[in-house]
């Protein structure tokens, strides 16, 4: 599987300033959640070390989930050097986010 790094509010800027990230906010009660994080390791492990796929408790981090206007889980932002550039919202299969993280490096 995949290498899917766990994201905090305390390390989130650090860990997303540099490069391309997909972080999937997410909750341990949520079933789509529980659906789109095989999903997002089948990426990760697809991608290696090319950029960053992780997740965030909203649950545990609530300060970045409402930095990012976070309504809905599973909600997935795709950041370049920190800055959104793209968001999926709902369960989202791996060939449309691979093509945005890619698109995106």
């Amino acid at each position: 599987m995949g290498h899917v790094t766990e994201l905090t509010d305390s390390n989130f800027t650090d860990e997303v300033a540099d490069g391309v990230a997909l972080v999937d906010f997410w909750a341990p009660w949520c079933g789509p959640c529980k659906i789109q994080l095989p999903i997002l390791q089948k990426l990760a492990e697809a991608l290696g070390n090319r950029a960053k796929i992780a997740k965030i408790n909203v649950d545990e981090n609530p300060d970045t989930a409402q930095q990012f206007k976070v309504q809905g889980i599973p909600t997935m932002v795709l950041l370049k050097n920190g800055a959104e550039i793209a968001r999926f919202t709902g369960v989202t299969d791996q060939k449309r986010l691979q093509a945005a993280v890619e698109g995106a490096l």
